[in-house]
């Protein structure tokens, strides 16, 4: 492996998840977008998380315009390849809400885990982005199209642009802890960024994701530490979110009694979400996303809020955490 480790270093304790600029859920003006993307970059915010998926390329486009004038070398940017945008044959003026993006949907996905469509992709991004290099490209989901395809071709044709210089690190980005196991047994990657998988409600990437990934020198990036929103305040709501859907009442009543216990230590729920994942050795950062500066600013405090010594004893005494 040719892993990137400066990249990984690079990215620091907190990033910022832009699928909110893309209008993930609701419409987002260029000025809103602008003034969320300045908070986390007052905040000190270096690492900046994007995909095509995200707004059919809107997240890409905005973000490459807040960064424009900001100096190369103080940032990182990663984005995803595996689904092409490709012109939308059938558009009628209709939206991608289906997809949970409130942008009209002029393009459509193509999933293309190929050589030649990830080059492409990689293409397509940089010109959105208005840069000349992408400091980590992840292959995008291929669990939820065809993993074997997603692994066999689009993890090789990653290595190739890494090899050529043109992304810095590669690797995986999935909410499916055993998917993203394999693609690091199979491919040569550098991080893997887990969503929802690794977080202060569910562990499953401990059973063999993180334990592989420190043995083999792989950082990873933990995404969606809220939950879809459920461990964003302090007490979860019955009808918040998760994984994209309704609160399953045995997933609510765990998120309950972590609230409650994380608040007789003196803890707000969110700060410890956003703290847990840092506390495994391969995790090289967490990252979240929103649209409204407060709520960045606010993540920014979390992540660097102290603790008191006892509160992972206490979720653990109570079998909460592992």
């Amino acid at each position: 492996m040719t892993a990137d480790v400066t990249t990984a270093e690079r990215l620091g304790p907190l990033g910022y998840g832009a699928a909110s600029v893309g209008n993930l859920y609701r419409e987002v003006s260029d000025a809103q977008s602008h003034a969320a993307l300045a908070s986390a970059w007052d905040g000190g915010i270096r690492y900046f998380d994007t995909a095509p998926h995200y707004g059919l390329g809107l997240s890409e486009e905005r973000l490459g315009a807040f960064l424009a004038d900001k100096p190369r070398e103080e940032f990182v940017i990663s984005t995803k390849v595996g689904r092409l945008l490709d012109p939308n044959p059938d558009f009628a003026g209709g939206d991608d809400l289906a997809f949970d993006f409130a942008v009209p949907d002029r393009t459509v996905r193509r999933f293309d885990p190929s050589e030649a469509g990830i080059r492409r992709s990689i293409e397509d991004s940089l010109e959105r982005l208005r840069l000349d290099r992408i400091d980590i490209a992840y292959l995008h989901d291929p669990d939820a199209y065809d993993l074997d395809r997603g692994i066999d071709e689009g993890l090789p044709a990653l290595a190739k642009l890494r090899d050529e210089g043109i992304v810095g690190a590669i690797g995986i980005g999935t909410n499916d802890a055993d998917a993203a196991a394999r693609a690091v047994h199979e491919g040569e990657l550098d991080l893997v960024m887990i969503a929802g998988r690794y977080t202060l409600l569910e562990q499953p990437a401990l059973a063999e994701l993180l334990p592989l990934c420190e043995a083999r020198g792989v950082g990873v990036v933990a995404a969606a530490v809220f939950n879809s929103g459920l461990l964003a305040t302090d007490q979860p709501a019955a009808n918040g979110r998760y994984n994209y859907g309704a609160v399953p009442p045995e997933v609510l009543a765990r998120a309950t009694r972590l609230a409650d216990v994380c608040r007789a230590e003196g803890v707000d729920l969110p700060v410890a979400a956003l703290q847990y994942p840092l506390r495994h050795p391969a995790v090289r950062s967490v990252v979240v996303g929103s649209a409204r500066p407060a709520d960045i600013a606010e993540n920014v405090a979390r992540i660097h809020a102290s603790l008191p010594d006892g509160l992972w004893s206490r979720l653990h005494e109570t079998g909460l955490i592992p």
